[in-house]
């Protein structure tokens, strides 16, 4: 899976706004080149934490996926306590094509992939759906519906 087909079809799911910053936006330096997929079908970022991201590079305290390697790209995604207990293996978060628990964010149910690609190219999309799903009933609860 590549950047640009993890893009389209997360965003082919429906009021989801992808934030995407690059240099001269108000996010920070470190952000520009990833991305943060909220749902929002009004347009207006929600309060709150993105359903998933895609990042580009290491951050600070976050460098154990190796995502300085040419290429290297991780996606990462809030699921339920029972996908999480279900597809996180213990390992090494470098291992590229592998379902691993976030190294960060881990305790909140995230799960992370590193490079995408046949091994988990249908889990990252049942993933994203389900992460979808989670944050339009969130969305939906706030707004009273």
């Amino acid at each position: 899976m590549t950047i640009e087909e993890i893009i389209e079809y997360v965003t082919g799911l429906g009021g989801v706004l992808a934030q995407q910053p690059t240099e001269g936006s108000d996010a920070p330096e470190i952000a520009w080149g990833d991305t943060f997929f909220y749902y929002a079908p009004d347009g207006v970022v929600p309060a709150g934490q993105p359903f998933a991201t895609i990042v580009t590079k290491d951050y600070p305290g976050d460098d154990t996926s190796r995502l300085d390697r040419p290429g290297s790209f991780r996606v990462n995604v809030a699921v339920s306590k029972a996908t999480f207990v279900e597809a996180a293996a213990p390992t090494d978060a470098s291992i590229e094509d592998t379902v691993v628990a976030h190294p960060l964010y881990a305790a909140a149910n995230w799960l992370a992939v590193v490079d995408p690609g046949s091994a988990t190219e249908d889990t990252v999309r049942v993933m994203l759906r389900e992460a979808h799903d989670r944050a339009r009933a969130r969305f939906d609860r706030r707004a009273g519906e």
